[in-house]
């Protein structure tokens, strides 16, 4: 016998319907039909439209009855659809009073929030029809993919070695020698090559959809017009980016997607998202209604009084992220991506507008932070803040973190940085960085810092020591877009030399930043292409270059053969040794039967560090329990002239072993793990201008 339930109730046209189900929201399959729920507070109607796909005109525009609504949720059954070729949205009828905050349009057909795949722009640079009034559709998925023998790593936080990487970057450039450019099915041809590299754990930037043509700005050099590249532009955060699968124009950018994520985790590689929940595509005052605006502004964005919108991120509205309507959507796109693709972790872009109340003021206890950080399903999930917003608030160091939370750590960036470059009054900073900042962090673990040099915003690491300042012209804003701070230096010439001083002075300066950013306490993030120093001539926003400014130049592994090697061998030193990886923080206290402090600060002399406003040296040690790890010794010198450093003295008859030197030219900058070189002479070594010494005791 079959259910009662599953017969209809109503007809509509050839459509036989009956009563929905409020939960879960989207479009969800049930016997014999597919049940449509969507919430709108202040709508007055709501009307179902359906589509062939692919088809200019609907085939279908099916009203919800009245007795189909249930508080503020429309849900509505449909039998007998095709689920294969079906597209669908919504018409929301209700007031049109900007004023109130209310943008109702019966005549727009919208975009559910909770859609898992869309479709109707499925081609990376494929010109939008700007006729179409329906541009992004959302399309039905069966989540079947199989997962067998897979699931997320749980890869200990204080072993990670983060990748910061762009999907179509990374593969886009003709050098890459993939099938499929610029897409998800490529990035599984270079799994080898981060897995040679040693990375555990990729961060991918937006791969939610978003529309690569939403940009106004054109190149002044050249007419063209500019892209958004970097799609810190979501338009749905639940369906993966069909311009970015090979297979994405025959609507199988879910699967690709998830193979590609099964291929990363056989390879012992986390896969990270970077997720923009502080604000969409639609804009401010004169943005597009695409979604959340037309269904229920009120509900979905912050609102000032006289209806405008709040731009805490700086691209013209904000989420009304700790609405519990809101809060909703986000959780359950969280679950969904850690449930249904084994993502391992989240990057939330500008977090701190997540703990904002409706009106902006900051919360003490935001709900939506706390939510997720005792959310069951994310209980073993990474999640990572960027610790501030476009509205002035800055939280690094004191985010709500409910002792889950780790956060990008934009101090650790300038203080490093400022250090390398020579400026004044740095050495105590970058002694708390190195340690894991537990000024910062005291009450977390070192793992709370993520430590970087470099990340998408900014310089790349080759452009950090080739420019003193940005150069963002072809961005179209007249170089006014970007950061000025920068913290950079060109050491004589600004951009490309082919003076040999300055090019070898960069090349040290690059290893060096490498060396202290893997001998810091913490989770050390590197940016895409830095191991084998990648530029882009300058620019520090290059969010919108669709061309080789932005992809990655795969000849540079080549012509850079000396960097990859090196940041090879210093990921490799990390993960040989223990004292590096510390699950809490340094005590200065004895280490059990080391016979020393588990850190030692020194200067050129030992147990003398210099901390005054002029000093640009400093050195550590590293002691352990012998059974535990051997004991590292680190020198930097960031002067401009060579110093000599008196070095500490090794218990149990071990010797000082040279592991790597900036200040050498390649080969001899390093060495391979366990291969280390013992020094001549025991008691002293000689560090030249602006590099690193690293030494091991065996």
């Amino acid at each position: 016998m079959q259910r009662i339930d599953i017969y209809p109730t109503h007809k509509q046209d050839d459509y036989l319907l009956r009563a929905g189900r409020p939960f879960p929201y989207g479009a969800s399959f049930v016997p014999g039909g597919v049940n449509f729920s969507i919430f709108s507070r202040h709508a007055t109607a709501c009307t179902l439209v359906l589509f062939q796909r692919g088809q200019a005109e609907p085939i279908a525009e099916i009203p919800f009855p009245d007795e189909f609504r249930i508080g503020h949720i429309f849900a509505m059954i449909v039998f007998g659809l095709d689920y294969e070729t079906l597209e669908y949205g919504y018409r929301m009828d209700g007031p049109n009073d900007p004023a109130a905050g209310h943008r109702f349009n019966p005549d727009r057909i919208l975009l559910d929030p909770y859609a898992k795949a869309i479709s109707g722009r499925d081609v990376w640079g494929r010109p939008p029809q700007h006729n179409n009034g329906y541009q992004y559709r959302a399309r039905l998925i069966y989540d079947d993919f199989d997962w067998t023998g897979d699931r997320p790593l749980q890869t200990p936080a204080e072993d990670l070695i983060i990748y910061e990487m762009h999907v179509r970057g990374f593969t886009r450039h003709p050098s890459s020698g993939v099938k499929h450019p610029g897409t998800f099915a490529a990035m599984r041809e270079k799994i080898p090559y981060l897995k040679k590299l040693g990375i555990n754990a990729v961060e991918l930037m937006p791969i939610h959809e978003f529309d690569e043509f939403d940009n106004s700005f054109t190149n002044p050099r050249t007419g063209q017009k500019l892209m958004n590249y970097w799609g810190y532009n979501s338009i749905n955060f639940y369906a993966p980016k069909a311009g970015f699968a090979a297979s994405g124009k025959d609507g199988m950018q879910v699967d690709e997607f998830k193979a590609l994520i099964k291929e990363f985790h056989k390879n012992g590689i986390e896969v990270y998202l970077d997720v923009v929940f502080n604000h969409s595509a639609e804009g401010g005052e004169d943005g597009r209604c695409i979604s959340y605006r037309g269904i229920d502004n009120k509900t979905y964005y912050m609102l000032r009084p006289d209806g405008g919108y709040q731009n805490f991120s700086g691209t013209g509205n904000t989420m009304n992220c700790n609405n519990p309507v809101v809060r909703k959507l986000v959780m359950d796109c969280l679950r969904y991506w850690v449930a249904e693709y084994h993502i391992d972790g989240f990057r939330f872009d500008l977090a701190s507008i997540l703990g904002r109340a409706a009106d902006g003021t900051p919360l003490t206890n935001p709900p939506l932070l706390e939510a997720m950080a005792y959310d069951p399903i994310l209980g073993k999930t990474k999640l990572i803040a960027e610790a501030w917003d476009a509205g002035g608030l800055y939280q690094v160091g004191t985010f709500p973190s409910y002792g889950r939370w780790a956060e990008w750590n934009g101090r650790y960036r300038d203080a490093i940085r400022r250090f390398l470059k020579g400026d004044a009054d740095q050495v105590w900073e970058i002694a708390q960085r190195i340690q894991g900042s537990p000024d910062m962090y005291a009450e977390r673990a070192p793992t709370a810092s993520v430590n970087f040099i470099t990340a998408h915003d900014g310089f790349t690491l080759a452009d950090l020591f080739a420019y003193t300042h940005k150069h963002n012209q072809a961005n179209g804003e007249d170089n006014r877009d970007g950061a000025n701070d920068n913290y950079s230096w060109n050491w004589g010439q600004e951009g490309p030399t082919s003076d040999p001083k300055i090019e070898a002075l960069r090349r040290r300066m690059a290893r060096s930043a490498i060396a202290i950013l893997m001998v810091s306490q913490g989770i050390p993030m590197l940016l895409m292409g830095d191991e084998m120093g990648r530029t882009k001539q300058g620019n520090n926003n290059s969010y919108c270059q669709d061309n080789e400014m932005n992809w990655l130049d795969w000849n540079l592994l080549e012509t850079n053969a000396d960097l990859f090697r090196f940041t090879q061998h210093l990921i490799a030193f990390r993960q040989a040794h223990p004292a590096l990886r510390r699950q809490v923080h340094l005590r200065y206290e004895n280490e059990e039967r080391a016979g020393c402090a588990d850190i030692s600060w020194h200067g050129v002399a030992v147990g003398q560090p210099d901390w005054g406003k002029d000093s640009h040296t400093l050195a550590f040690m590293l002691c352990n329990d012998p059974s535990h790890d051997d004991p590292i010794y680190v020198a930097m010198n960031m002067h401009w002239q060579n110093h000599s450093f008196e070095l500490p003295p090794l218990p149990r008859q071990l010797r000082w072993h040279i592991f790597a030197n900036t200040n050498r030219m390649p080969p001899n900058d390093v060495c391979a793990v366990g291969q280390e070189r013992p020094l001549p002479i025991q008691g002293r070594i000689h560090v030249g201008s602006r590099s690193v010494v690293i030494l091991v005791g065996r």
